[in-house]
C-alpha cells in the first residue's frame, strides 16, 4: 500500500549540524550495525481508526514535516553533506491483517515492528520514514513508525507521534502550522551559516574545551581486559519516581538536576575521583523555532562538577546551575569540536574523561500519549518495596564508554536503564550505582518530610 504525496515544499542546501553529526556516526558503523540508531515507536490503536484516515493523516504529516521527505548525501567535494527536501513522492505504508483478537493483534504487532525495525536507512535513497499498520475489520489497530536518526531525535519523534494524532482526529497540516510554526532543517542549517548562528558555534565550543581542560583525564582506572558484551541494568523505582520532584521543588532545581545530581555523586563515589565530567544529552528545543521542529537537533553538552561527594542538597543545587550553562552551550558543530579535540590531544593537552553519558528522556512523549501518573499517599519506604532491578539484555561493546544512564518513566515509576563497561562496572557496582541513586534522591525526600514535620508539630 503507497502514499502519493506532491506539492510539498522543496529545496536543496547544506545539512544542519545535527543531520551531519549523526550521519557520521551511523556511516562510520558496520551496515549490520546502523539499526540500533533507528528511532521507533509502535503502539496500538484502541478502538481503531479507519484505514483512509490513517493515511490521509500520514500524508498530511509529510506535508507537515519537511524532514520526513529528505534525503542526505554527500556534497561535491565528499567531504560534507546536503540536504534534498523531495516535493513528491511515494511512500509505502507496510500492512498486516488479521482477526479483531487482542492477542494476534499484539503478536503481529510485534513482529511488524521488529521487520521494519531491522533495517539501516540509505539516507542517500530513501525517505527516513517507514510505517507499519496492522488492519482488523476496516480498522487500524496497530501502528509502528521507524525513523532514520537522521531525520529525528527522540523530541522530534515526540513530535512526530502527536502530530500524527492530532491529524487523525481532524486537524489540517495548516491548523497545526499556524499553531506551532515549526521550523523546516533548510531554515535551521540557514541560521546556522549566518553570522548569529557562527557565534553560537564558536562561543559553545569554547564553552566545551573549556569544561574539558577541567575536568578530570581519567574517572575510572584503565583496564586491559578483553571486550566484553556490555550489561544493561534496568532499576524501576515508585519510590523514586515520587521522591525525585519532592526534591526538585524543595531545592529549586528540575527533576532532571536531581537526577544528574545523584549519578554525579554515585560517580565520585565508585571512581574515587570527586570531579565528576558526564556527557548530558541535551534536546536544545529551547531555542527559538526549535520548539515544535522535526529534526535532529539533540546534541552533547559537557557538564563538569567539583566535589560531587559532598552534601546531597547542596550538590543538587550546584548541579542546577551548572546544567543551565551546560545546556546553553549544547547547541555547535560537531565536525569543528572533534577537530579541536584531536588537535588538542595531538599537542599533548590533557583533556577530561568523555566516557560517562547521562540521558533523561522522560519528557519526549506528549503529554497527551504519555502514560498519565497514578497519584498516591503510599510512604516511600512502603513503595521502595516494590523497586526492581533487572538485566533485560546485553549490548556490542561501545570503545571509549564507561557507563550510558537514561532516565525512562512508566506509569508510577521511575526507570533508570545503565548500560556499562563490565571491565570498568561490573554487575555489582552497576547494582550499587543505580540503588544509590534511589538510596540518594529517597533518602532526601524522607529527610525533607521529616524536617517539615518537625516544623508543623509544636514541642510539647
Amino acid at each position: 500500500m503507497d502514499i502519493s504525496f506532491s506539492n510539498g515544499r522543496s529545496g536543496s542546501g547544506p545539512a544542519t549540524w545535527g543531520q551531519q553529526a549523526i550521519w557520521d556516526v551511523v556511516n562510520r558503523l558496520t551496515p549490520a550495525d546502523r539499526p540500533r540508531y533507528n528511532i521507533t515507536t509502535a503502539s496500538p490503536v484502541d478502538p481503531g481508526v479507519p484505514v483512509q484516515t490513517t493515511l490521509d493523516a500520514l500524508r498530511d504529516l509529510l506535508h507537515l514535516h519537511d524532514s520526513l521527505h529528505t534525503r542526505l548525501h554527500p556534497d561535491e567535494s565528499g567531504t560534507g553533506l546536503r540536504q534534498t527536501v523531495d516535493p513528491d513522492g511515494l511512500l509505502t505504508v507496510h500492512t498486516r491483517h488479521c482477526d479483531d483478537d487482542p492477542t494476534e493483534l499484539a503478536t503481529a504487532g510485534s513482529a511488524l515492528h521488529r521487520r521494519l525495525a531491522a533495517d539501516p536507512f540509505d539516507s542517500a535513497t530513501d525517505w527516513p520514514l517507514r510505517v507499519g499498520l496492522v488492519i482488523a475489520d476496516g480498522l487500524v489497530r496497530h501502528i509502528t513508525l521507524v525513523l532514520s536518526h537522521t531525520a529525528v531525535d527522540g523530541s522530534g519523534m515526540g513530535r512526530v507521534i502527536q502530530d500524527l494524532t492530532e491529524l487523525a482526529l481532524g486537524a489540517t497540516p495548516e491548523s497545526v502550522r499556524a499553531e506551532r510554526s515549526p521550523q523546516q532543517p533548510l531554515e535551521e542549517a540557514e541560521f546556522q551559516r549566518s553570522e548569529r548562528g557562527r557565534r553560537r558555534d564558536a562561543n559553545a565550543r569554547a564553552h566545551v574545551l573549556r569544561k574539558l581542560r577541567l575536568g578530570p583525564p581519567r574517572l575510572f582506572p584503565p583496564t586491559t581486559a578483553e571486550s566484553a558484551p556490555f550489561p544493561n541494568a534496568l532499576l524501576d523505582s515508585p519510590a523514586l519516581f515520587r521522591a525525585v520532584d519532592l526534591v526538585a521543588t524543595a531545592h529549586r532545581a528540575s527533576s532532571s538536576s536531581v537526577l544528574l545530581a545523584a549519578a554525579c555523586t554515585m560517580t565520585a563515589e565508585l571512581s574515587g575521583s570527586p570531579d565528576v565530567v558526564i556527557q548530558v544529552i541535551v534536546s536544545n528545543r529551547f531555542l527559538p523555532g526549535l520548539t515544535d521542529a522535526v529534526s535532529v537537533i539533540a546534541s552533547d553538552g559537557m557538564f563538569h562538577l567539583p566535589n560531587a561527594a559532598g552534601d546531597f542538597g547542596e550538590t543538587v543545587r550546584r548541579t542546577q546551575a551548572a546544567a543551565i550553562a551546560t545546556y546553553r552551550h549544547a547547541y555547535y558543530e560537531r565536525r569543528l569540536l572533534d577537530g579541536e579535540i584531536d588537535r588538542l590531544t595531538a599537542e599533548g593537552v590533557p583533556l577530561a574523561d568523555r566516557s560517562c553519558i547521562f540521558n533523561d528522556t522522560r519528557d519526549l512523549l506528549p503529554a497527551t500519549l504519555a502514560t498519565a501518573p497514578v497519584p498516591s499517599s503510599e510512604p516511600l519506604d512502603r513503595a521502595r518495596e516494590r523497586t526492581t532491578l533487572t538485566w533485560p539484555t546485553e549490548f556490542d561493546p561501545r570503545p571509549g564508554l564507561s557507563y550510558a544512564l537514561d532516565a525512562l518513566q512508566t506509569g508510577d515509576a521511575l526507570q533508570l536503564a545503565m548500560t556499562a563497561d563490565p571491565a570498568v562496572l561490573p554487575r555489582p557496582a552497576m547494582a550499587r550505582f543505580l540503588l544509590g541513586i534511589e538510596n540518594l534522591v529517597v533518602g532526601e525526600a524522607e529527610a525533607l518530610a521529616g524536617a517539615a514535620e518537625a516544623v508543623a508539630v509544636p514541642a510539647g
